[in-house]
């Protein structure tokens, strides 16, 4: 029989992951329920310390009671995508992801066939050369005034959460959502912060493991660009110079 200590961790990390014994079972390769396991009725058996390790970065010896850290290092956390698709020439092409598409894109993150309802094209741009791109629909607010509902933002694969950059936006696809975010780690944490550009949204923090796939924001397509305001903007910088003017002259008039 497990001692208790690793059965109270083993079912504290499935409650974290929001996940039932039969759910939790399922991911683990483990026939129908994990109450046996959590009864410590069944043995942990080395597979599924294995794929906490691998799905959850769960370190094995903070399982067992040798160890303080409950997750590996973030650099073992791979963010590349799980499917990249490819055009009758056999060359990367960038698949577009709609809002409503984006529903399910954590859902079918690993089905090649789903992939291939999705627009894609080539984008003949130096820019867009050896490395894998992808373009999602932005949907909501919080990311104003950069990016506005309905936007497109054109975005480059990522291998690694520890090559983010602090001053660049990201789509972070997580087990439940696809968000487009800035992307924080601060010191002596292993979490990592989604910041939004919009204050009316706080920062939040999730855990590395909860990171699917992530892309960097490289670009943005905006449609609807109305010109009414920038020349507004210039009609009001103008009257402002002609006003500036003639109280200039209205001085120089009373020196």
């Amino acid at each position: 029989m497990e001692n208790e200590l690793t059965l109270k961790r083993f079912i504290e990390v499935r409650r974290e992951l929001g996940h039932t014994q039969a759910e939790f079972a399922k991911l683990l390769g483990v026939s129908n329920t994990t109450a046996d396991i959590e009864r410590g009725r069944t043995k942990l058996s080395g597979r599924v310390v294995s794929e906490l390790l691998r799905q959850f970065q769960i370190n094995p010896l903070w399982l067992f009671g040798e160890s303080e850290q409950k997750h590996l290092q973030t650099s073992n956390i791979s963010v590349i995508p799980k499917v990249v698709t490819v055009d009758s020439s056999d060359n990367d092409n960038m698949v577009l992801v709609n809002a409503k598409a984006a529903a399910g894109y954590p859902q079918n993150i690993q089905d090649t066939s789903w992939y291939e309802q999705l627009p894609a094209f080539d984008l003949p741009i130096p820019e867009f050369r050896n490395a894998t791109y992808r373009g999602f629909q932005v949907e909501g607010d919080s990311m104003l005034p950069n990016l506005k509902p309905g936007d497109w933002v054109l975005a480059r694969a990522c291998e690694h959460i520890d090559n983010v950059s602090s001053n660049k936006m990201y789509v972070v696809v997580l087990e439940d959502a696809v968000l487009v975010k800035k992307i924080e780690r601060r010191p002596n944490s292993n979490n990592v912060t989604l910041v939004s550009l919009n204050e009316n949204y706080p920062p939040y923090e999730i855990k590395p493991f909860q990171i699917q796939e992530m892309w960097e924001v490289n670009s943005k397509i905006t449609f609807g660009v109305d010109a009414t305001t920038e020349k507004g903007l210039l009609r009001q910088l103008q009257e402002s110079m002609d006003e500036l003017k003639s109280q200039f002259k209205h001085v120089k008039k009373v020196d």
